[in-house]
Formats: structure tokens, C-alpha cells, sequence
């Protein structure tokens, strides 16, 4: 086995403006690669067929699914975040809580400082934890 990465799919063309919104509120983040649907493949052209994404060192690749499924994502699985700093956690929850859904809204459950679970604007499940 070579490696384990999780995979985001998502629906309606999301993939790519995801990944950007991503890498732009986590520093120490970059696209890796992306390779888009072209014409008369099965995809609707110039969506992600397959891409890869970093976020602090974790790798994540995802698509732009060509079937519309009666599933999405779920807060089963989510990407847990610790963060260094409140304000740090602050920025990150604000950024991603915009047209998104608060799971747990930000505070003190006791297990950690402070702690906030969302579903960001993509339906992507984030817990973000500043630990004691």
C-alpha cells in the first residue's frame, strides 16, 4: 500500500472553487495538481475530473462528480483542525461558517478551550478545536 488520502466529492462544479477557498484561509497550503474534463468526455468540460490539494501538509484530492447522487457530504466524516491560537480559530470559523452551518457553535464544551463544528458553504464537516 502506498498511501491513504481522503477524498472530497463534489457536485454542481464545486470542486475547484472549494480547493481555492481552501487554500486561501490555511496557510502552508497549495494546489498540487488538477486535470479538468475537456470535450465530449464524460464530465461537463472544464470541471475537475481529479485534482489534489494540501492543507498544512494533508493531502487531499477530489473531483467534480458527473452523476448528481441523493447523497453529499456528511459530518460523519469531518477535517478536524488544531489551532494554535483563539484568534487563530476565530479567523478560520468565520471564513468558513460564511453560507455554511454551525454543528457546534464556538465554545467551551470542556474538553478543550475553545471548539466549533460547522459545515462549510460546500457541505464539508470542519471541527476546529484550540486544546487546553
Amino acid at each position: 500500500m502506498e498511501k491513504v488520502t481522503p477524498f472530497l466529492m463534489f457536485q454542481d462544479g464545486k470542486a475547484e472553487e472549494a480547493m481555492n477557498h481552501y487554500v486561501s484561509i490555511i496557510e502552508d497550503s497549495e494546489i498540487t495538481s488538477v486535470v479538468r474534463y475537456g470535450k465530449n468526455e464524460t464530465g461537463n468540460e472544464g470541471t475537475v475530473m481529479q485534482a489534489t490539494f494540501s492543507l498544512k501538509g494533508q493531502e487531499f484530492m477530489c473531483i467534480d462528480s458527473n452523476v448528481k447522487h441523493q447523497f453529499s457530504f456528511t459530518p460523519s466524516f469531518s477535517i478536524f483542525v488544531t489551532c494554535d491560537t483563539e484568534e487563530e480559530l476565530d479567523d478560520l470559523y468565520g471564513k468558513l461558517i460564511i453560507d455554511g452551518q454551525a454543528l457546534m457553535p464556538l465554545g467551551d464544551y470542556g474538553f478543550s478551550k475553545k471548539f466549533g463544528w460547522l459545515n462549510d458553504r460546500f457541505g464539508v464537516s470542519w471541527q476546529l478545536n484550540l486544546p487546553k
